[in-house]
């Protein structure tokens, strides 16, 4: 992890935001391939996807904390529990994820991951008790409206005898239910990055979820063709890489600057899900799509401004001369 001095050299001046903004579209695009490996692998359980997700991961992600002479404190801490607690959270919410994107065209499966930030806002006034003005629940209401134009057509058939055996309709529970449990393990990671480093959080994730994912194996894990045990692999590799890549981008520019190039795997997931899988977006996957990146790019800039008003309230506290 880099130093406050450093990191702050590394985000003035444009090459370094152009540099951050490249390597988050690129890390997007890496994350939209993991993806698409995962659901070109077909039907396979949940627990087994994350187990291919999170232990090949590893590797990458080894081989460039060696690169970075970082691999020797990388898994050292004193919060073993906390990254643990972590851990199971992030693995439920990545199985029901997986369940979802197998189940739901490609578009519409990274569309709905997009609630994870507006729940994230819930929770943090919820639990952590934040003061969320009028503008950010405004900009969340709006937000999942969005969601609810996306799933509308699929909550609809609940009230049908067909409902529960629809395969979209679970794999829309499914994603918003990884949304809501993936926002609770943003919370958590919040408060691991005031004491540990970047490392050492992907690192205790990735362990600890191969660890638990090995848990599901009695309950119904496949054996795999060649094809999907290469392609599953892929996905875990891409994972790893992905996180390498991301993580990058914020060292070398803002956040309020990178977060919003996340949206760009929206148009990724629209093109890629029509050329490989055929799938053709549906006019309200599209229109709640926009209203839900809207929302979120505005919670954004909000934080941003707010980011910036603490800054100059902090600057005029401190003594002059």
């Amino acid at each position: 992890m880099t130093s406050g001095a450093g990191a702050q050299a590394e985000t003035t001046g444009g090459h370094g935001t152009l540099r951050g903004i490249v390597l988050k579209i690129v890390s997007v695009a890496v994350f939209v391939g993991m993806q698409t490996c995962i659901k070109a692998a077909g039907d396979v359980p949940a627990g087994q996807i994350v187990f291919f997700r999170s232990f090949f991961a590893i590797f990458p992600i080894i081989v460039f904390l060696t690169l970075k002479g970082h691999l020797a404190t990388a898994f050292v801490t004193k919060r073993p529990f906390n990254h643990v607690a972590r851990g199971v959270v992030g693995v439920g919410a990545m199985g029901l994820g997986f369940f979802a994107l197998t189940r739901l065209p490609l578009p519409e499966a990274i569309t709905l991951n997009y609630a994870q930030p507006l729940l994230v806002v819930v929770f943090s006034s919820v639990f952590l008790g934040e003061t969320i003005r009028v503008y950010r629940w405004s900009a969340v209401a709006i937000g999942l409206i969005g969601v609810l134009v996306i799933s509308w057509p699929e909550l609809t058939l609940l009230n049908s005898d067909e409902g529960l055996d629809d395969q979209e309709v679970l794999g829309v529970m499914a994603a918003l239910a990884a949304a809501a449990i993936s926002a609770v393990a943003m919370l958590l990671v919040r408060n691991l990055v005031q004491t540990e480093k970047t490392a050492t959080i992907v690192l205790w994730f990735s362990s600890t979820a191969s660890v638990l994912s090995l848990l599901t194996l009695p309950f119904g894990w496949q054996s795999l063709t060649p094809i999907q045990a290469t392609l599953l692999i892929l996905a875990g590799f891409c994972g790893g890489l992905g996180q390498i890549l991301m993580t990058a981008a914020y060292r070398h520019a803002e956040a309020s600057v990178v977060a919003p190039f996340e949206y760009t795997s929206m148009i990724l997931g629209v093109v890629v899900g029509y050329f490989v899988f055929g799938d053709v977006t549906s006019p309200g996957t599209l229109v709640g799509g926009v209203i839900v990146v809207a929302a979120g790019i505005f919670i954004i800039w909000r934080e941003r401004q707010l980011g910036l008003e603490r800054t100059r309230t902090r600057k005029a506290a401190l003594p002059q001369g």
